[in-house]
């Protein structure tokens, strides 16, 4: 129970110190010790990892906080249709679940679903997605993945990445696509891929969520075949076929209302 306790006294601190950076914009290791009573030490500690996990910048002395187009770039209103996958996919998440959120604009809706879960645990590659994650009030666990940033997809990739996700297990993972491909599976611009591959063999569930107008278009570098993706969550502009065809592969389809 001591170590519960601790753990939890932790966060709260690790919180707050995000809460001071945003009102202040800079910090000095002295003046948080001062105000959270403990030592220099621990929070250099508590610095190094909220670095880690991209919620701020260490600074000679103390740290500073990410810059604002950074943030910005995440706060931009998210397209109703995507927020209506996005509800859709959050239904299979269920409380205490372990989970990876891919970086993408349509998987970015799902943060804003998940403040009704309790327990969870959620990995990203993605800082934005990472500062959001860290804002919920639920306060779930947020794991990084670190490894190379990427700047055409905007998050981590590489061996390192791939070397953190292997250490754990997850029980879904939450995905987006460019592309479609009705005979083949999930395909991207990107020839960045064997993270995502990855991400999908530590996960129990991988669930693609993808507007409808990506379906059936074909992009050379083949992302996720259909043996790995479980669920597939669009918009409900499908027809019948097709989605008795992806049907066909095994994969589960969700729709979601439409919204414009």
């Amino acid at each position: 129970m001591k170590l519960f306790v601790n753990k939890r006294n932790t966060q709260q601190r690790r919180h707050s110190i995000i809460a001071v950076l945003n009102e202040t914009g800079e910090v000095s290791v002295d003046e948080l010790a001062n105000r959270f009573e403990t030592s220099e030490v621990t929070i250099r500690k508590d610095l190094a990892a909220l670095e880690k996990t991209g919620l701020l910048l260490r600074r000679y002395g103390g740290a500073v906080a990410i810059p604002d187009e950074v943030t910005q770039q995440f706060s931009a209103k998210i397209a109703p249709n995507k927020l209506s996958i996005a509800e859709a996919a959050a239904r299979l998440i269920k409380d205490h679940n372990r989970i990876i959120i891919d970086s993408g604009s349509t998987t970015s809706g799902l943060v804003q679903q998940l403040n009704g879960k309790r327990g969870l645990v959620v990995m990203t590659n993605s800082l934005q997605l990472a500062n959001a994650i860290h804002e919920l009030e639920n306060e779930p666990t947020l794991l990084m993945t670190g490894g190379t940033w990427d700047p055409h997809s905007e998050s981590f990739q590489g061996q390192v990445a791939e070397q953190v996700l292997r250490s754990y297990n997850f029980d879904q993972l939450f995905i987006g696509a460019d592309g479609i491909d009705l005979a083949r599976g999930t395909t991207t611009f990107n020839e960045l891929t064997g993270l995502s591959k990855v991400m999908a063999e530590v996960s129990r569930e991988v669930i693609v969520m993808v507007d409808s107008d990506k379906i059936g278009r074909r992009i050379p570098n083949l992302e996720l075949a259909w043996q790995q993706i479980s669920v597939l969550v669009t918009d409900d502009r499908v027809d019948e076929q097709t989605v008795k065809q992806i049907s066909e592969q095994g994969v589960e389809v969700i729709l979601a209302p439409y919204s414009k």
